[in-house]
């Protein structure tokens, strides 16, 4: 009884007022702006790292150093971001939005590793001394004490300001009408920008008051910190905060009570690790959705619908031009362009997937790693072309598992439990000794192909490429066909797919499936291409990653995936030759990305002006075919047959 008494407290006490002060700075930023903020952990990370310089190495006190870091530093990142970033993102995709935040976090990450070393030990003392006092059996920390007054401060403070202040009402009036509230007099942006100042300073008060007791500050660490606080977040449906502080406690409670009685063995140590993940499926699968709307997605111009004979065209030119390059390519830049072309295929997956079918998946690379798993386990030491099969068979069957929430789940709540789905990966099958060994890492045979040598890098580089060039044929055809068009109309109003009786359940099933057996496959390829594989480059911070680009290039195109796909790659290369700032690679990421909010549809999509600069080398007929409706009303009628 002692123990459950001590697990409880701990619950609610530690575990739940950190996840809460995490999730109601996500809360706020998602109620005022309509937008979640994956980069929540980088703001928080950045000013627990600020705060250090000015509490150990200026020596400011903690009163006069926490408050400018919560209520000055912190404000000022959020009110900027929303003012140079956010606010173009109004019309946007779901991805496009995702993928501005991720851009932000990683660019955080950089900025942080930039400033400071990660091997400089850097430790924050805790208040008081860290001195200890006995609650209802449990001893805690004044640290942890203070944790408990300021979430339940600051959740008092928003509850007053958002029921029943002017601006809290105005703010809500806001993101559930911006036209209707600026009849009113009331201005959107600038509520939408003082929730992005307020949510970051909650980002801010979380991460200085966990650091201390969270070990040495990391940059990564306190970055991915946010992740926790989704499951508490969406409790509340990411707009109550009290029922987002009681999801903060549900949720302290499930990992005191994994942590007090689950076995400490090895074995059961992911699953522990994996609480979080677990319980945010839990969560999004029992709590009831929104009702669907009538709305559809805002485009500046739908995607022009490549014909079978450019398709044959620049693919056949795209395996020319692997040829030739792959005659001046030699040692580590031969070796990054297999990568590089592996991850373009698996990116295809997401043309398929979210470019196509409008479902944003946050797993990728972790259907990857399940491929490279498969292919070394089946495919053997002279990789049989078994293994292949076997890649493909085993992703595709994880993505049909995948694919069953999404036939209640959609948009936001649809990529976090990929994204779940991901980290609980992370935690529960990579990092298993029985699947990838004591080093963490398996040996990836090549495929052995009849009558051709894949030992040849070249020869592989050339083979990846036409892999490639096949599967972007067949992604085009597809989107001609009336599967396509079906898809097409999902993205744009699955409501008004219903409404017309279109087969949600197979068209979603599908999709799922072969986007992952794709994926599956660029697995396979990627481990052959490295031919030993590391646990870790599997991770969902990789998954982030690969969507980032892909949105940065077309996640509409194909062609734009071979950039993505290289662009993954050249990071081990820049930070081979680039070593001031380090990580010059999240550097240009993170910055190219930002320019996602001037022109959503990326690179090569939409009305981009480097496709208008191309755009007349290429014949348009002057009549567009009839056969291929780009209305929305006309994808409909096709759609439902």
């Amino acid at each position: 009884m002692n123990q459950f008494i001590s697990l409880t407290v701990a619950g609610i006490a530690i575990y739940g007022c950190v996840y809460a002060l995490t999730a109601m700075g996500l809360v706020v930023t998602y109620t005022t702006s309509g937008i979640f903020n994956f980069s929540q952990g980088a703001v928080g990370m950045l000013s627990a790292f600020f705060y250090y310089e000015l509490n150990q190495v200026w020596h400011w006190p903690s009163w006069l150093a926490l408050p400018v870091c919560v209520l000055g530093f912190a404000p000022a990142i959020g009110a900027l971001l929303e003012r140079v970033v956010v606010r173009r993102l109004e019309n946007a995709g779901l991805e496009a939005k995702l993928t501005v935040t991720i851009a932000l976090t990683i660019l955080g990450m950089a900025i942080g590793n930039a400033f400071w070393d990660g091997s400089v030990v850097r430790d924050l003392p805790e208040y008081f001394g860290g001195g200890q006092v006995g609650i209802g059996g449990v001893n805690l920390t004044y640290q942890e004490i203070i944790i408990v007054i300021a979430t339940v401060v600051a959740a008092a403070v928003l509850r007053v300001f958002f029921v029943y202040s002017r601006a809290g009402i105005a703010t809500r009036a806001v993101v559930d009408d911006r036209e209707l509230a600026a009849l009113t007099g009331a201005s959107p942006t600038r509520f939408a920008q003082l929730g992005w100042a307020m949510g970051c300073s909650l980002a801010a008060l979380a991460g200085i008051l966990v650091a201390p007791s969270n070990g040495s500050l990391s940059v990564e660490n306190l970055t991915l910190l946010v992740v926790t606080g989704y499951a508490a977040a969406l409790v509340g449906r990411l707009k109550s905060l009290p029922m987002t502080f009681l999801g903060a406690c549900l949720l302290g409670l499930a990992v005191s009570y994994g942590i007090g009685y689950m076995p400490s063995t090895s074995g059961w140590a992911g699953i522990q690790a994996a609480i979080p993940e677990i319980f945010l499926l839990v969560v999004m699968l029992v709590m009831p959705q929104q009702r669907a709307t009538l709305t559809r997605r805002v485009m500046a111009r739908a995607p022009r619908i490549v014909h079978l004979r450019e398709s044959l065209a620049s693919s056949a030119g795209l395996v020319v031009v692997a040829v030739i390059v792959s005659l001046f390519l030699t040692g580590d830049p031969l070796g990054y362009a297999t990568t590089g072309v592996a991850v373009a295929i698996i990116a295809l997956s997401l043309t398929l997937l979210t470019g196509y079918g409008g479902q944003v998946s946050l797993c990728q690379m972790t259907l990857a790693g399940l491929g490279a798993f498969a292919m070394s386990k089946v495919g053997g030491t002279h990789g049989s072309l078994l293994g292949v099969l076997a890649a493909i068979g085993l992703a595709a069957g994880v993505g049909a598992v995948l694919a069953l929430p999404s036939l209640r789940l959609r948009g936001l709540y649809l990529a976090l439990a990929t994204f779940a789905f991901a980290e609980a990966m992370d935690n529960a099958f990579f990092p298993q000794l029985r699947f990838f060994g004591a080093t963490g890492s398996l040996a990836v045979a090549r495929p052995d192909i009849p009558g051709l040598s894949l030992t040849s890098d070249r020869t592989y580089l050339v083979v990846e490429v036409v892999v490639f060039s096949l599967l972007a044929i067949g992604l085009l055809t597809l989107r001609r066909s009336r599967f396509g068009r079906r898809l097409s109309a999902i993205s744009d109003s699955p409501s008004a797919c219903v409404t017309l009786g279109v087969d949600m359940t197979r068209a979603k099933l599908a999709v799922f499936t072969l986007s992952a057996g794709i994926a599956g496959l660029g697995g396979a390829l990627y481990g052959g291409a490295e031919t030993q594989v590391q646990n870790s480059e599997f991770g969902s911070l990789f998954s982030l990653t690969l969507l980032l680009l892909a949105v940065v290039w077309g996640i509409r195109t194909t062609g734009g995936m071979i950039f993505g796909g290289v662009s993954f790659a050249l990071g081990p290369l820049l930070e081979k030759h680039l070593t001031h700032p380090r990580d010059a690679f999240e550097l240009l990421v993170g910055a190219a990305a930002i320019g996602i909010s001037q022109n959503p549809e990326g690179t090569f999509g939409g009305e981009s002006p480097l496709k208008d600069w191309f755009g007349p080398l290429r014949h348009r007929p002057a009549i567009e075919p009839a056969v291929v409706p780009e209305t929305v009303e006309g994808r409909l009628t096709h759609a439902a047959g």
